[in-house]
């Protein structure tokens, strides 16, 4: 499949190209999820529910850690998208290589930070005493890969904002399978336990790393990369933190939101621990399926915006809202359905665990659409250059609520139970989603006028 230029973005059927779009989009989010899966699977399989827990507790502190400087790439997008889209190549030029410098930067602050605090963290959230040394085993080696894991994702906005979404889902591929090896070979050979998912999820991201910077160098448009030529573009730069920023602290506060959640879950023991990570881990495949969705409707809405076509803006958030509200529904329906025998995939050794996994999927089970539908308006706000509206929203829609129903719904004793704590996050959704889509509409009106006007 070839990849999409900006003519196909700003013209043409807007449903087919956005699945033409989306499904390289799809395998590549659902084989980074295979990282973090065949980490589980592994270590279920061969090391036990202490080590799946082990595992599972270091989601949050992960995500509090990268989501703020992964919110950067949505900047390097929608700043790549609108220089392409308005047939700039001196710009491109210039966010790329403020781009590719400004990932190592990331990078290393995050290492820096993991490496210093882990322990620390794992302590905060309440993570169960017989799992927390295997937590931080493996939280300070997985760190030690985050400028790979940077380099990746920045070099992957770039390349998807240019229309080329098969690239990434190659080196994903190959980077992927070799997780995977390595995996096995660490645990099951070497008896590494946590540290050898941990050492192979490393060494796979330095790999997909050096693949993505290969295929950048080797680009023949404003968006090629010369390494010699990196720097920080001051115009560049600002306008990445201006989109990147909001979205970040958005990301960082609402993995604070479900750091609490996955404190007050850690109360609940090991079991509930290894399920909910179960869970999670197999949610996460329905979720990038409908982020990709979302990716997709900032892309789109970024090169119409640059290339001043408003209406096709509108079609395309229309369009990506029908797209993740039916896949929601579907995905939703089939893992309610298969849920037990998913879970067993992971755990092998503890029905209660399992039990437990499938408490949040029986109420997730309807709600994955709510998500996805919120991330859709939220793309395409950012995608016409509106970050810090989405970021206000989520934050007292989603962060704050769950917040306060942790202190308040959840404290009340009929309510402390690990139902009541799922059952914040479709009312969460539900509420944001309902005010960003006011906004949007709202903004897409003010634009469409403006645009008549000029």
């Amino acid at each position: 499949m070839k990849r999409m230029s900006s003519t196909q973005m700003c013209n043409g059927p807007i449903l087919k190209n956005i699945i033409i779009f989306t499904i390289p989009l799809v395998l590549t989010g659902v084989l980074q999820l295979m990282f973090n899966a065949a980490d589980l699977v592994v270590v279920g399989r061969f090391c036990g529910s202490d080590s799946i827990a082990a595992v599972g507790s270091t989601g949050s502190i992960i995500n509090l850690l990268v989501n703020l400087f992964m919110g950067l790439s949505a900047g390097v997008s929608v700043s790549v998208a609108h220089a392409l889209g308005a047939n700039d190549k001196e710009t491109t030029h210039k966010v790329v290589h403020t781009a590719m410098l400004l990932s190592v930067i990331s990078g290393t602050i995050i290492t820096v930070s993991g490496l210093l605090f882990s322990k620390s963290m794992l302590y905060a959230i309440g993570t169960p005493s017989e799992v927390i040394d295997l937590s931080n085993i493996y939280l300070k080696i997985y760190f030690c890969g985050m400028i790979s894991s940077m380099v990746y994702n920045y070099g992957a906005a770039i390349l998807r904002s240019a229309g080329d979404t098969q690239g990434p889902l190659i080196y994903l591929t190959i980077s992927g399978v070799l997780n995977l090896i390595m995996n096995l070979f660490f645990v099951t050979l070497i008896k590494m336990d946590v540290a050898g998912v941990a050492l192979a999820t490393t060494i796979s991201q330095t790999v997909s790393a050096v693949l993505i910077v290969i295929a950048l160098k080797n680009r023949t448009d404003g968006c090629r990369l010369y390494l010699r030529k990196l720097r920080i573009y001051k115009n560049q730069l600002i306008k990445i933190l201006k989109i990147g920023v909001p979205a970040g602290v958005q990301s960082s506060l609402f993995s604070i939101s479900n750091v609490l959640i996955q404190s007050s879950i850690n109360s609940f023991g090991v079991d509930a621990v290894s399920g909910n990570a179960a869970a999670v881990n197999l949610e996460g495949f329905i979720f990038t399926t409908l982020d990709s969705v979302a990716n997709a409707g900032l892309t789109f809405a970024g090169q119409n915006f640059g290339a001043k076509k408003i209406d096709r803006v509108k079609k395309t958030a229309i369009t990506c809202v029908g797209l993740n509200t039916a896949i929601g529904l579907v995905l939703g329906i089939c893992a309610l359905i298969f849920a037990r025998p998913l879970l067993g995939i992971y755990i092998t050794d503890s029905q209660n665990a399992i039990d437990n996994g499938f408490s949040r999927i029986k109420i997730f089970c309807l709600a994955y659409c709510l998500g996805g539908v919120m991330n859709v308006v939220s793309g395409i706000l950012r995608g016409i250059g509106s970050s810090v509206l989405p970021m206000a929203v989520t934050i007292g829609g989603v962060c704050l609520f769950r917040v306060v129903w942790i202190f308040t719904i959840f404290q009340i004793p009929e309510f402390h139970t690990l139902t009541s704590l799922y059952i914040s996050y479709p009312i969460s959704y539900t509420i944001t989603l309902l005010v960003q889509a006011v906004a949007l509409i709202l903004i897409l009106r003010k634009l469409n006028k403006k645009t008549a006007v000029d």
